[in-house]
């Protein structure tokens, strides 16, 4: 067969056409339209609802529940309790050996147990034919208990912690010198503590499940940041087959962290879809978000630094206390940032940990980095004031060459530049270094700046890619999409790989019969799908190049695949090349496809290698600027700067969203946001959004973001994760801003008027 071929080299030249353009969201339309449908938005025949009854003490056991009045509604289906339902199998011990063991939210085998861990546990699930009636019946079940002592109260039990355990993963505790005596011999010093309070998940969405049984196989609608390590857990809970399991999780309404682990809403779903034999729907009311879903824990930190009169670093200090709770949670890595920051001889890190009785605690967005970044960075901006010396200035003359503790290279680290061009942009040379000295009319304005830090990460995930006759491109991968543009980055790197027009690629994801994907959490999503898409991109293109190579006629025979190139819709060298219709057509495919495969013993291999060698990360610096009313105290930021060192940027416009996202988070942990918990009983007397106070329009000034857009050398394309850097340094820059308005320094979040009068 001859091919028709084109005479000659196409226009267009560039090797990249979309990867760093300010591109739209593919997923925009739909969003926009309400034609993305969520997981409570799917419609079955027969449809039930459920609702929880959540317990009311903190510990002890159930001696009776009396569920008369809830059946006796009209349209109550069943009342599931311990008492009467089936018990699913317990969850696993968390495991290195297989990491989905540790999707648990808690240990607790819901409704398999009489026994009660927390103020908020559910106990008890109605199952009726309407939302109204399922959450009228619930408040009908009446449970007696026989209550157990209880340890409730975090700032009376902080004494009793203990020291984190270190895992592969993340490292608890460092020592390099003998920090203690540096500190006692240093000529200026600063020893201070901090405090945080435990914060909770509020996304968009809340919770939902639509679960639907066929025999031994189950669908659910789930919005979920861990479609893989889900499907897993639910299979051993349930003991079915993994493979009967199909979860679609195409649109997520904001995760942050709160969807990356199954909690009782999931399970109890599945479970009453299970016992009912109907399709039920549970759709968490934002007060049971609160009661059953973790959020951020409490936490203390010592932040102590000594440092010569030049601001050189002697001694670095910080330590911390956080929660668990008894059925589950991690200790956080409140410390993690500390050993990467600064350039001192001596230094002394270790995080502890206290179990309470009270809902575990779960990941929120850079959890321990964002609340260990408030400590750190607040501490080195009051050396300054001690020292005398701009806060920029110091953390330059401490800004190490490499890794403070391991000794390892920085695999790129520009947070000089990020400094630089900050302060220029910022206008930094106009502030007035006294305290409580620059004014706008009535109002104290002050400013101050922090690090941002957060470790870049990768794992693995499988992809196939596809290309298909009719010249369009599939990307057919498990992943997650909250809001970030995770389908949109993955289409323009796809569309630069294989030379095609974005609009031609098509991005298969949230769905668990797709290749799996990697967890949406730890910012490493996108490098590696990424990392999977060049790979099988890679692949597909020898593919490609092989049948271009030996179809008759072709003018690619004879070509060395070296200078084969990818791009405007074909394989083109040497000023000749052919369409990838010619060429399918040509080898009488309707398509060519190519996988490849993620591996936890590869992942884990190149995860070890590489700690050895580099310390990756996104670094970045905060500028903040507030106005302080010195009769109210009532503090606003005013302006804000964010220059990040975060690698290659994929897509200009969505990278912004993402690190204005992240210090918008920052200003609510930093002004507002506070989940008050009764030290009496463990119970949360703010879950709503209307005593839970988070960021509104009016709080938030125009936020300006730039990057270095200096490649990774280590990391696919050169990218970093940026889904969690910008929340890190926030409520310190915060926090030093007010420090330089009002003289005061404020070390327990959040920054509130009584803190300041």
């Amino acid at each position: 067969m001859s091919i028709k071929y084109a005479e000659a080299e196409p226009a267009t030249t560039d090797a990249t056409k979309y990867v760093g353009r300010a591109v739209d969201r593919i997923d925009g339309p739909a969003k926009t339209t309400g034609e993305a449908r969520f997981a409570a938005e799917y419609s079955y025949p027969d449809l039930a609802y459920a609702a929880l009854v959540h317990a009311t003490i903190p510990r002890g056991r159930i001696t009776a529940i009396d569920t008369a009045a809830a059946r006796a509604v009209r349209g109550v289906i069943d009342v599931l309790t311990h008492e009467s339902t089936p018990a699913m199998k317990p969850p696993p011990k968390p495991s290195v050996l297989d990491l989905s063991s540790m999707v648990a939210g808690t240990s607790v085998n819901y409704l398999g147990t009489d026994e009660v861990h927390w103020n908020g546990q559910p106990i008890a699930v109605v199952v009726a034919e309407t939302p109204e009636t399922a959450r009228y019946a619930a408040s009908l079940v009446r449970p007696a208990y026989q209550e157990l002592p209880a340890a409730t109260d975090f700032e009376a039990e902080k004494h009793h912690a203990v020291p984190q355990k270190s895992s592969l993963i993340s490292e608890a505790s460092a020592n390099k010198g003998d920090a203690p005596a540096a500190l006692a011999a240093a000529p200026y010093a600063v020893d201070l503590t901090f405090s945080t309070p435990p914060q909770s998940h509020n996304a968009i969405e809340p919770h939902a499940s639509t679960a639907v049984w066929d025999g031994d196989r189950l669908t659910l609608h789930e919005g979920t940041q861990n479609i893989p390590w889900t499907r897993r857990h639910l299979a051993l809970r349930f003991g079915v087959p993994e493979k009967g399991i199909r979860i679609l999780s195409p649109y997520v309404g904001g995760g942050f962290g709160g969807k990356g682990s199954v909690w009782a809403g999931t399970l109890l779903a599945v479970l009453a879809a299970r016992v009912t034999g109907r399709a039920v729907r549970l759709a968490l009311t934002r007060e049971s978000v609160y009661h059953t879903v973790g959020g951020r824990t409490a936490s203390t930190q010592r932040v102590a630094l000594g440092a010569e009169a030049d601001g050189r670093l002697t001694a670095l200090i910080h330590t911390s206390v956080s929660r668990t709770g008894r059925t589950g949670g991690s200790g956080e890595q409140i410390t993690a940032g500390s050993r990467h920051l600064y350039a001192a001889p001596n230094i002394h890190l270790q995080q502890n940990v206290v179990q309470l009785d009270l809902l575990a605690n779960t990941f929120m967005r850079a959890p321990g980095e964002s609340i260990g970044t408030f400590a750190m960075e607040s501490a080195v901006d009051e050396l300054a004031w001690k020292l005398g010396m701009d806060p920029i200035e110091l953390r330059m003359r401490n800004e190490p060459e490499r890794d403070p503790l391991g000794g390892q290279e920085f695999s790129g680290r520009r947070l000089r530049e990020a400094y630089a061009l900050g302060a220029e942009r910022f206008g930094w040379h106009a502030r007035d270094p006294r305290a409580g000295a620059m004014r706008d009319g009535k109002w104290l304005v002050g400013m101050g700046v922090a690090t941002a830090y957060h470790p870049s990460l990768q794992m693995m995930a499988s992809v196939t890619v596809r290309l298909e006759a009719a010249g369009t491109l599939v990307v057919r991968c498990g992943l997650h999409e909250m809001g970030m543009g995770t389908a949109t980055v993955q289409a323009q790197i796809a569309a630069d790989e294989m030379g095609v027009p974005l609009e031609q690629v098509r991005v298969e994801y949230g769905d668990s019969d797709l290749p799996p994907g990697p967890q949406a959490g730890g910012s490493m999503q996108t490098a590696t799908a990424a990392a999977g898409v060049l790979a099988a991109c890679a692949k597909l293109k020898r593919t490609l190049t092989g049948l271009a190579r030996r179809a008759p006629g072709s003018p690619l025979r004879g070509t060395r695949p070296a200078d084969v190139q990818a791009r405007d819709g074909g394989l083109y060298a040497g000023g000749r090349g052919l369409t990838y219709k010619e060429l399918l057509s040509a080898a009488g495919r309707d398509h060519v496809e190519a996988e490849v495969k993620g591996s936890t013993l590869a992942f884990m291999a190149k995860f070890l290698r590489e700690r050895r060698k580099w310390v990756k990360a996104a670094t970045g610096a905060h500028f903040c600027e507030v106005r302080v009313d010195p009769d109210t105290m009532e503090v606003r930021v005013s302006r804000w700067l964010g220059v990040f060192d975060a690698g290659t940027i994929i897509n200009a416009r969505t990278a912004a969203s993402q690190l204005r996202g992240g210090i918008v988070m920052g200003l609510g942990m930093a002004l507002s946001e506070h989940t008050l918990i009764d030290p009496r009983n463990g119970r949360v007397v703010n879950p709503s959004l209307s005593e839970y106070h988070l960021p509104v329009h009016a709080d938030v000034p125009h936020i300006d973001v730039e990057w270095l857009n200096e490649p990774d050398p280590n990391m696919p394309l050169g990218l970093r994760g940026i889904g969690e850097v910008g929340i890190t340094g926030v409520a310190a820059a915060v926090a030093n801003a007010v420090r330089h308005a009002t003289g005061k320094r404020v070390a327990d979040l959040p920054i509130t008027l009584d803190k300041l009068l």
